[in-house]
C-alpha cells in the first residue's frame, strides 16, 4: 500500500497486492518515488556524469600541454607499433569495410524499427544520432583550441570523433527499437562493434585516443538525456523480471571484459606515458607505450558507457506505449469482473478505499 493510500474505518483489512492498485498510474505518476520518477532521475544523472567527464576530457586532453603532448604522441606512435602498422598495410580495405559498416549500422537501425512498425521511436531514435552527430560538428568546428606556436593556426582537432559518435549512436538507438528480451546482446553487440570502429581511427591516423573517449561521453550523455525526457512523458514501463540479462550474456561479457581490461590497462600505463620529455625526439618505444595507452583507454570508455547504459535501463522497458491496466484484487472480486464495453472505476459500491 502506497503511503498516501490509507482505508477508510471499517474497511477491508486485506492488504493490497500488486495490481489492484492500478489507478495510481494516472493520477501518481509523477510522484515522488515512482517508476518514471526514479528513471527519469537517474538517467539524468547519467547524463550529467558524462557531460562533467566530457568537459575533463577536453580539458585535460585539448587545453592543457601535458595532454596535447600525450594524445600527439599516442597519434605519432602508431607507426612505432609493428602489429598495427602491418594489420592495416596488409588489410587496406578495412577503410572501405568501415564506412560501409557505419553505413549498413544506419539502415540496421531503421529497418528494425519500421519493420517492428516502431515509426515514433525509428524517428527519436534516428533524430538523437543526428542531434549527437551535430553537436560532435558544433565542438570540431567551435571548441576553443589552443594555437600552433609556429604558423600561428589552431591546432588541428577531431574533438570528438565523428565515426564513433555515429557508430555508438546506432548501438544506443537499438534501444528503443529492439524487444526487450534482446535489447543486452544487440546493444552489447553494436557497442563491440563501435570499440572496433574507434580502434580502426586510431590507428589510421584519423583520430587520436581522446577524440573516440569524448565521442562515447558524448552520444551517453544525449541518449541518457533522451531517456530522462521519455521517462518525464511516461514512455517508460517496468520490465519483466526476466528481462534480457541471460540471453545477452554472449555481448556483455566480453564488453564487460574490455571495459575491465582496457580501463585498467589504460590507467596503468598511463603514468608511465604521461612522463614524456616537453620536446622531440621520443624514443619509439615510449610512443609504441603510448598508442597502446590511447587504444586501450578509448576502447575501455566505449565499452564502459555501454555497459552503463544498459545498467540504468534494467528492467525499464522503452519499447511502446506503457501497458493498459487491468481491475484485479479484492475489489474486482467484490464487484464483479466487467465487460469489456462496461466503464468501472477503481472504488466498489461498499465505497471502503479513498485515495488521499
Amino acid at each position: 500500500m502506497a503511503s498516501y493510500d490509507r482505508p477508510r474505518a471499517g474497511g477491508s483489512p486485506r492488504p493490497l497486492e500488486t495490481g489492484d492498485t492500478w489507478w495510481y498510474a494516472a493520477v501518481a505518476g509523477e510522484a515522488a518515488g515512482s517508476f518514471s520518477t526514479r528513471v527519469r532521475t537517474r538517467t539524468r544523472r547519467g547524463s550529467l556524469g558524462a557531460v562533467l567527464l566530457l568537459t575533463l576530457t577536453y580539458a585535460g586532453l585539448v587545453l592543457t600541454a601535458t595532454g596535447r603532448r600525450w594524445s600527439d604522441a599516442a597519434l605519432t606512435g602508431r607507426r612505432a607499433d609493428t602489429a598495427a602498422a602491418t594489420l592495416l598495410r596488409e588489410h587496406p580495405s578495412l577503410a572501405g569495410l568501415t564506412t560501409g559498416s557505419l553505413v549498413a549500422g544506419s539502415v540496421l537501425l531503421l529497418a528494425v524499427g519500421l519493420i517492428r512498425k516502431r515509426y515514433a521511436l525509428t524517428g527519436i531514435a534516428a533524430g538523437t544520432v543526428v542531434t549527437a552527430l551535430a553537436l560532435t560538428g558544433l565542438l570540431q568546428r567551435y571548441a576553443p583550441r589552443p594555437r600552433l606556436a609556429d604558423a600561428g593556426g589552431l591546432l588541428p582537432s577531431g574533438f570528438p570523433s565523428a565515426q564513433t559518435t555515429l557508430a555508438l549512436g546506432i548501438a544506443f538507438g537499438l534501444v528503443l527499437v529492439v524487444p526487450y528480451r534482446l535489447r543486452s546482446i544487440a546493444v552489447g553487440s553494436a557497442a563491440l562493434w563501435a570499440a572496433a570502429v574507434g580502434a580502426y581511427t586510431i590507428a589510421a591516423g584519423q583520430h587520436r585516443p581522446g577524440d573516440v573517449i569524448a565521442a562515447a561521453l558524448l552520444v551517453l550523455a544525449v541518449f541518457c538525456g533522451l531517456l530522462a525526457f521519455l521517462a518525464r512523458k511516461g514512455r517508460v514501463r517496468p520490465g519483466p523480471r526476466r528481462g534480457p540479462a541471460l540471453p545477452g550474456l554472449p555481448a556483455t561479457v566480453p564488453l564487460a571484459l574490455l571495459a575491465v581490461a582496457g580501463l585498467g590497462a589504460g590507467l596503468w600505463l598511463l603514468g608511465d606515458t604521461l612522463a614524456l620529455p616537453a620536446a622531440a625526439p621520443y624514443d619509439p618505444a615510449e610512443l609504441r607505450l603510448a598508442h597502446r595507452c590511447g587504444q586501450a583507454l578509448a576502447a575501455g570508455v566505449t565499452a564502459a558507457a555501454a555497459l552503463l547504459l544498459l545498467g540504468l535501463l534494467r528492467r525499464v522497458d522503452v519499447d511502446g506505449a506503457p501497458a493498459a491496466y487491468r481491475l484485479g484484487g479484492p475489489f474486482v472480486e467484490a464487484a464483479g469482473v466487467p465487460g469489456d464495453d462496461q466503464v468501472v472505476g477503481p472504488f466498489t459500491e461498499d465505497l471502503d478505499h479513498e485515495i488521499s
